[in-house]
């Protein structure tokens, strides 16, 4: 195989094309990821700094549709089809920093959406075991994570609301849809002492994102900040 006007074999006219393109887009994603990490997410006060490699780390930009790749560092959700999103950079930051992510972790995710959250997990935490009800989203977010390396993801298709009781309890449950209430599933996999984060409240409207953390068995909540998430979907609401 030959292209004219390139001299070399083919290796060197492989080499030349990777270097001609990869590292041209690749470098001003970085910049961009880099720019989002400073200006959206450090200075609204996170600081773990686990969190904020992650976030430096993970390629948004192939987590969005192709067509609004440009758009995937921006300061906002975008939509992933299906009536889903893929959240805000500084809500997916907030909601990792809030669960104290370390090494050692298991963290339950309900709403894999396009895979992001999860890949943002995948690289503080010893296993992620995420949940999706959309089929699509869940087949193609499997995909995307094992392409990507995520050998630590594990995805499940199905109702979230019953949690993964094969692999409970959780050190962290993070939740990425809107729950009229917090599923009593979900908190009794929550191992002793673990934290759980989820917004409550009324379907497209203004919610409560809460954290939830087990002592002695019990709940002990406490407000964190007004959000709006699309609605927690169960088996029939589709």
């Amino acid at each position: 195989m030959t292209i004219d006007g390139v001299m070399g074999s083919p290796v060197n006219i492989f080499i030349f094309l990777i270097l001609l393109f990869a590292p041209v887009q690749e470098d001003a994603y970085k910049v961009q990821r880099e720019q989002m990490v400073e200006q959206q997410i450090k200075r609204r006060g996170i600081s773990d700094k686990a969190v904020l490699n992650a976030m430096r780390s993970v390629q948004r930009h192939l987590f969005v549709p192709p067509s609004i790749a440009a758009e995937a560092y921006s300061d906002g959700a975008l939509p992933i089809g299906h009536k889903q999103t893929i959240s805000q950079p500084y809500m997916v930051a907030y909601m990792t920093q809030v669960i104290r992510p370390k090494p050692d972790m298991k963290v339950l995710e309900i709403g894999t959406g396009s895979g992001y959250q999860a890949a943002v997990l995948a690289e503080i935490v010893k296993q992620v075991y995420t949940i999706e009800i959309v089929p699509e989203h869940g087949r193609a977010a499997a995909a995307r994570l094992k392409q990507l390396g995520y050998e630590n993801v594990e995805v499940k298709i199905g109702d979230g609301y019953a949690g993964w009781t094969k692999h409970a309890p959780f050190d962290a449950i993070v939740v990425t849809a809107g729950a009229e209430s917090v599923p009593p599933p979900l908190f009794e996999q929550l191992k002793e002492g673990g934290r759980m984060v989820i917004p409550v409240g009324p379907v497209y409207s203004t919610q409560t994102l809460k954290l939830i953390e087990k002592k002695k068995g019990k709940a002990v909540t406490r407000n964190l900040m007004p959000v709006v998430f699309v609605p927690f979907t169960r088996e029939g609401q589709r």
